[in-house]
């Protein structure tokens, strides 16, 4: 089992084009002011996801039950 795959690491998809334009007309932000995450995040395998990316992870409240997605721009950092 990878870590993508464990029961505690959220939902993570790379988020189309037409996703990320509406977040960020929605919160009037750039994608320079989106958190970052790196492309080597265990969190990311088995995704396409590469530099310039937006990933999308749907985190889902215990409280609750209701799941808030959460965006991160996708880097790369020096280190492989």
């Amino acid at each position: 089992m990878t870590h993508a795959h464990h029961v505690l690491v959220p939902k993570h998809s790379v988020a189309s084009g037409s996703e990320v334009e509406k977040v960020l007309k929605e919160y009037s932000i750039t994608l320079e002011s989106l958190p970052l995450i790196d492309a080597n995040d265990p969190g990311l395998a088995g995704l396409s996801a590469k530099a310039g990316d937006v990933v999308k992870i749907d985190r889902t409240s215990p409280a609750s039950g209701e799941t808030t997605p959460f965006y991160r721009l996708v880097i790369q950092s020096d280190e492989e």
